[in-house]
């Protein structure tokens, strides 16, 4: 099986290239330089351009590209450039995908569940409304709609929201740990607020499940089925390092001011997602409670 990867240098890409792999795929990796070898093909999305004779035979598409969105604090600039990178890429790669003779059976495209805004206590599933506020409504919006073309063209389309993902060797966590390890994590403002959170061991799985089940198509969150508020968070990871947490939370305007804006929709604003399109389909989670997902990540 031929599948074509972007973003495949990331956290979540090197992990799923390498379980592709590990499962007899093979995986053609499209690059921004020169490739390196058979298996990476170049594209260059700011320009429109693919090579689309690499994408030619392919049975899947994954793709996973974009500017991290909180690897920087959020200037103007920088936040045109989230938009950017996630709108320019997803419109070449559905573009040429429609394009093709042999088209694709499916393409899976990166989302997130900053779909849904601020949903305080209520839990959400993949049938609620878009929310507001930037990443809803000026990067999440916008960048699933590029998938229209690749959908038109009869090609399977899912879009894969993903929550916060748990895992040692980067992302969000890779911020967390050196504060938690000197015993100074503490709640981030309210602690009221939901993270909806999934081990990277079962995005991983939920991805490859998705990919051998033709009838799941659409939006999916992929967030374990027990969010918890970021005060319990808090509370586990101290707890799984075995190292104290502070008593008093670190306040809204502190964050806001030492990371910008990204602390509003980022830390501060929660999603309470579940992954109702997984349940449903009868994919089990390796992982469905905090505290074990972090000892295995961990």
């Amino acid at each position: 099986m031929k599948i074509i990867v972007t973003g495949s240098s990331g956290l979540l890409g090197s992990a799923l290239v390498k379980a592709l792999r590990d499962d007899g795929a093979r995986v053609v990796r499209l690059v921004r330089r020169v490739p390196e070898g058979g298996d990476e093909a170049f594209w260059n999305p700011a320009k429109g351009v693919v090579e689309r004779e690499a994408l030619e035979g392919a049975e899947a598409v994954i793709h996973l590209a974009g500017a991290g969105i909180g690897d920087r604090r959020w200037s103007e600039d920088y936040k045109r450039e989230v938009v950017r990178s996630r709108v320019e890429g997803t419109r070449t790669l559905a573009g040429a995908l429609a394009g093709l003779r042999a088209k694709p059976a499916v393409l899976l495209s990166g989302s997130a569940i900053g779909f849904y805004g601020d949903t305080g206590d209520v839990a959400v599933d993949e049938t609620a409304p878009a929310g507001a506020g930037f990443l809803a409504q000026e990067v999440v919006v916008p960048w699933e709609a590029e998938t229209a073309p690749a959908e038109e063209a009869g090609i399977r389309v899912v879009k894969l929201r993903t929550g916060l993902v748990l895992s040692g060797q980067g992302g969000m966590m890779s911020q967390l740990l050196p504060i938690f390890r000197v015993g100074l994590g503490a709640p981030l403002g309210s602690g009221r607020q939901y993270w909806s959170w999934i081990s990277i061991d079962d995005w991983v799985l939920a991805v490859q499940y998705i990919l051998k089940n033709p009838e799941i198509s659409g939006p999916v969150n992929l967030t374990a089925p027990e969010p918890v508020t970021n005060a319990e968070f808090t509370k586990t990871l101290g707890a799984v390092l075995h190292r104290p947490t502070m008593p008093l939370a670190v306040p809204g305007f502190v964050l806001r001011t030492a990371i910008g804006e990204f602390a509003e929709e980022g830390v501060l604003t929660g999603q309470r997602v579940l992954p109702r399109r997984l349940l449903d389909s009868g994919y089990t989670f390796r992982h469905t409670r905090l505290k074990e997902a972090l000892a295995a990540v961990l």
